[in-house]
C-alpha cells in the first residue's frame, strides 16, 4: 500500500473545518435527484435530451467560490463526473462531455471550477465516480438503471470492467495533471458482494474491478500532497460518514481516524426543485459545531440549478450560516476537540488556551461546567465580547428558596443573560489559566 499523505495535509485539513461539495450535472436538468436515471431506469435515449439541452449560460464559479467563502467554508469539492457518465472539462478519453455539448464547445468548467476557488483563498477537491452508467464496457449490475431490462443484459454480457478501469484511471490521471496542486480526491463508491434482495448475483464492485491499489498509487504519485477517501474498498486517508452525525470521534480498529461528514441541504446532492425538506440554518450550524467537536469536519452540499446558479434557498442558507462563522469563526476554525465533558445540549471545542462552549438549548440562568473551578480567568459572549459573570460556590452550601445550593468542588458556574443572545448557536468564549 502506498505511503500516506503529509501530516501537514492533514493538520491544514482538519484546520479548515467546513467546506462545500457542488453536485452537478445532466440531472440538474430532470431536478428530480442526481440518481434519476437509476431511479426512473432511464436508458442513454431517454437521457439524451439533458445533453442536448444542457445550457447553463448562467455558470459563474466566482460566485459560488465568493458564497462559499463568505458562508465560512475554506475549501470545495466539485462533481467531475458524476454516476451518470457526464464529465465536466474536455476528456481526452470521451466525448461525453460539456465540451462536446451545444452550449459548451471547447469549455472546460472544471478549469474555471479551480481558478475561482484559488481566488477566494480556498482549498481544491475532485469528486470523481467510480460507477458510470454511460460508458459501453460498464457491466450492468444492481445498481444499474438497466439492471430489469433482460434484453439490455442479454446484450451486455461481453462488457470488460477491466476496459473501463482503464478508462476510469485515464481520466482520473488527467484531472490530477492538468489544473496544478489539487487537496482531495473523493472518489465514490464501492459496493462488492452486493446482491439483489432475493439472492440473485449483483455483481458488485470493489477495489479488484476499480484496481483501487494502482489507481491511489497513481493518485499519490501525481500529486504527493493529496488527502483521498475512503470509498475505494481499501482505507484512505478520511472516512466519509454521509448524511449522518457520528456519536462521537470516527475510529478504524480502535484507532481515531480523519473524517468527514457530508451532508445535503434539503436530502438531494443534485438539483432537486420540488424537495421542500430544506434543513434550517440553525441546524446545520450546530451539525458544524458538532462535528468538530468529534475532530471531524463538515462537507455540506449545494446543488446548481440547470442554468448554473446556487438557488435562493441555498444562498439564502449560506447566507445565515456566514453571519454566524463571522461572528463565531474562531470557536471552530482550527479548533480541536476539547479533554472536558460538556454539559448537556452543548459542545465543546478548544483551540489553544480558549476553551469553547457551544449551546445547543440555551439554559435557564445558568450553566454547571464540571472540571473547571480554578481553571477559567474570563469569559465572554464571543458574538459581542460581553462579559459573563461566574459564580463560587461553598460545596457544602445548602439551597435555600432563591439560594442556589452548593456544587461539586470542581464545578465552574456562569450567570447567563435570560434571553438567548440572538444568534443561530450562541457561544461562551472560556480562557483559561
Amino acid at each position: 500500500m502506498p505511503d500516506g499523505p503529509p501530516a501537514a495535509s492533514i493538520e491544514r485539513f482538519r484546520d479548515w473545518r467546513f467546506g462545500l461539495f457542488v453536485h452537478w450535472g445532466l440531472y440538474a436538468l430532470p431536478a428530480r435527484h442526481e440518481w434519476v436515471k437509476n431511479r426512473e431506469q432511464l436508458t442513454d435515449e431517454d437521457y439524451q435530451p439533458y445533453f442536448d439541452h444542457f445550457e447553463p449560460d448562467l455558470f459563474d464559479p466566482r460566485k459560488w467560490a465568493r458564497a462559499a467563502r463568505e458562508a465560512g467554508m475554506r475549501y470545495a469539492v466539485l462533481t467531475t463526473k458524476h454516476h451518470e457518465g457526464f464529465c465536466l472539462w474536455d476528456s481526452a478519453v470521451s466525448d461525453y462531455t460539456v465540451a462536446h455539448t451545444a452550449w459548451g464547445a471547447g469549455k472546460d468548467l472544471v478549469k474555471q471550477f479551480v481558478e475561482a476557488c484559488r481566488e477566494e483563498g480556498l482549498g481544491v477537491g475532485f469528486y470523481h465516480s467510480l460507477i458510470d452508467w454511460h460508458h459501453p464496457e460498464f457491466p450492468i449490475d444492481l445498481m444499474h438503471p438497466q439492471r430489469d431490462d433482460e434484453e439490455a443484459i442479454a446484450k451486455a454480457a461481453g462488457r470488460d470492467v477491466q476496459v473501463y478501469a482503464d478508462y476510469l484511471h485515464a481520466q482520473t490521471r488527467e484531472l490530477l495533471t492538468n489544473y496544478g496542486p489539487i487537496d482531495l480526491m473523493w472518489f465514490d463508491f464501492s459496493y462488492p458482494g452486493r446482491n439483489y434482495p432475493d439472492g440473485r448475483d449483483g455483481h458488485g464492485k470493489g477495489r479488484d474491478d476499480w484496481r483501487s491499489v494502482e489507481l491511489m498509487a497513481m493518485v499519490r504519485e501525481l500529486q504527493p500532497d493529496i488527502l483521498i477517501n475512503d470509498r475505494l474498498d481499501i482505507p484512505g486517508d478520511f472516512v466519509t460518514p454521509e448524511q449522518y452525525q457520528p456519536d462521537g470521534p470516527m475510529q478504524r480498529d480502535g484507532v481515531p481516524v480523519l473524517w468527514e461528514a457530508c451532508q445535503t441541504l434539503n436530502g438531494s446532492w443534485g438539483y432537486d426543485r420540488d424537495n421542500l425538506d430544506w434543513k434550517s440554518p440553525e441546524l446545520l450550524v450546530k451539525m458544524l459545531v458538532d462535528s468538530v467537536s468529534k475532530d471531524g469536519n463538515l462537507l455540506l452540499n449545494v446543488g446548481p440549478t440547470g442554468r448554473g446558479e446556487f438557488d435562493p434557498r441555498a444562498l439564502a442558507t449560506l447566507a445565515a450560516i456566514g453571519e454566524w462563522t463571522r461572528l463565531h469563526e474562531r470557536s471552530f476554525r482550527g479548533a480541536r476537540p476539547s479533554e472536558y465533558t460538556a454539559p448537556a445540549d452543548c459542545r465543546y471545542t478548544q483551540n489553544g488556551n480558549r476553551l469553547y462552549l457551544h449551546f445547543f438549548s440555551w439554559p435557564m440562568g445558568h450553566v454547571h461546567l464540571p472540571g473547571l473551578a480554578g481553571k477559567v480567568k474570563y469569559a465572554q459572549l464571543l458574538n459581542d465580547a460581553s462579559e459573563i459573570k461566574r459564580i463560587v460556590h461553598e460545596p457544602a452550601q445548602q439551597a435555600q428558596n432563591t439560594t442556589m445550593g452548593g456544587t461539586a468542588s470542581d464545578v465552574l458556574t456562569l450567570d447567563l443573560p435570560t434571553q438567548k443572545p440572538d444568534t443561530l448557536v450562541p457561544v461562551i468564549e472560556l480562557f483559561l489559566n
